[in-house]
């Protein structure tokens, strides 16, 4: 009895996948766990595993075609047996309703004169038509990442490499599943190298280019349009803007990298800070879940990161107990997975908080829209030198601006300006940040 292969959901954002590769052929064997696709999601490339042992007698989707979650792509079986694709099912389907729908009205009734003229001649009714039989029994399984023991294919990967059973590891991700960081602390460093990612696609030059031409929007995009407009539809959004006094941090980036060799970010003080200030500020590291606010244990931050065709926002998980040099390789290798589209579903979801900083670009300042269900984005301006008043001197000051968009329904006024406070005051004072 076949298999019905469907497109799994491997984001909670998913809700189409577009087909990459197919790495078995048709009347290749394949095992349970065995990994047979690599499918585009709106977020990242995702490997897909079969789930059952069997022969992949017929593929319905080749590769470039997208499909629904829970469409049939393929179908897993025995050697020889046949299958047929699945029906073109809607569109058929609704024309025989609507025709059965038809033959089920009632006859218009006879005018009065016409009444006279004999008897009424009653139609027999039509018989129903005959069903085909139908075709031959098909169990559907969808296919799913993980076997026996639930794995991320990037932590099998490392694990086969580093010739470590992956079984005997406890994982930390959703479910006990083991993800690329278990397998790292298992290994106590830094694990094999894998195989390099998909380069992306090279940008073409903008203006000419570009200029004239219809390009369809990708899936990421695609989910971006749509999580931001309900965000702005139904969050009721309000903004608070601090300037913060940079000079100690780029004070103290610099002496570290003349000293350590360590080039650290501004970014990575501006996590960290944010990190402490939500000690102080529980109520901003929440969440809405239905009509409940959920307050979490652990601060779980999101850094966005964008992309040729959108923006992706890694999480660099339990900021508070990580060190700036910790979180510094968390994000930058964060980032680096993010735009080779090689990121896991627990690398990219879960955060309480997000941060946006587009002040490498030289922007002073701007908003950013909340990704729900957080209830805060922080949006960073750039590091700037401008004049300033210093015990009644004017003199040459280092100034950021931060504006943070809030949930109005989570975080209230009073709430976020204290946040954006504590934060201000530990980036004006650094030292803070390690104790």
């Amino acid at each position: 009895m076949a298999i019905e292969v469907t497109m799994p959901k491997l984001s909670d954002t998913m809700e189409e996948g577009k087909i990459l590769k197919w790495l078995v052929k048709e009347g290749d064997e394949v095992s349970s766990g065995d990994v047979i696709a690599e499918i585009e999601t709106d977020k990242a490339d995702m490997e897909m595993e079969a789930f059952e042992d069997g022969v992949l007698v017929k593929i319905v989707k080749g590769e470039g075609e997208s499909a629904a979650v829970g469409e049939v792509i393929g179908y897993i079986g025995e050697a020889g047996e046949a299958v047929k694709a699945p029906p073109a099912a809607e569109k058929p389907a609704k024309k025989k309703e609507e025709k059965a729908e038809e033959e089920e009205k009632p006859a218009a009734e006879p005018e009065p004169e016409k009444e006279a003229a004999g008897p009424e001649k009653v139609e027999e009714p039509v018989p129903p038509k005959k069903e085909a039989p139908p075709a031959k029994e098909v169990k559907t399984i969808p296919l799913a990442t993980g076997a026996a023991v639930k794995a991320s294919p990037v932590a099998r990967r490392l694990a086969d490499a580093a010739g470590v059973d992956i079984g005997a590891i406890k994982g930390s991700g959703p479910e006990g599943r083991v993800v690329k960081r278990d397998i790292e602390a298992h290994l106590g460093g830094k694990p094999p190298e894998l195989e390099p990612a998909r380069p992306l696609a090279v940008a073409e030059p903008p203006a000419k280019a570009l200029a004239g031409k219809r390009v369809p929007m990708s899936s990421m995009r695609k989910t971006i349009a749509k999580r931001l407009t309900e965000s702005v539809n139904t969050i009721p959004h309000y903004y608070v803007t601090v300037s913060v006094d940079m000079g100690a941090v780029m004070e103290a980036r610099a002496l570290i990298e003349k000293q350590e060799g360590i080039k650290l970010s501004v970014n990575d003080f501006i996590i960290k800070a944010c990190a402490k200030a939500m000690v102080e500020h529980p109520q901003v590291n929440a969440r809405l879940e239905g009509d409940d606010i959920v307050y979490l244990d652990t601060v779980d931050i999101g850094v966005a990161v964008a992309l040729e065709e959108g923006l992706i926002t890694p999480v660099v998980r339990d900021c508070l107990s990580k060190s700036l040099l910790q979180i510094s390789a968390e994000v930058e290798e964060l980032a680096r997975l993010g735009r080779a589209r090689k990121l896991q579903p627990e690398e990219y979801t879960g955060a309480g908080f997000s941060i946006s900083n587009l002040g490498m670009f030289g922007v002073e300042q701007f908003t950013a829209i909340i990704s729900p269900p957080e209830a805060a984005i922080l949006a960073v301006g750039r590091v700037e030198e401008i004049p300033v008043v210093v015990d009644g001197a004017v003199a040459v000051g280092k100034r950021m601006k931060m504006t943070m968009s809030n949930d109005h329904r989570i975080v209230d006024g009073a709430v976020s300006a204290q946040f954006l406070a504590t934060v201000r005051e530990i980036l004006e004072h650094p030292l803070r940040m390690l104790v």
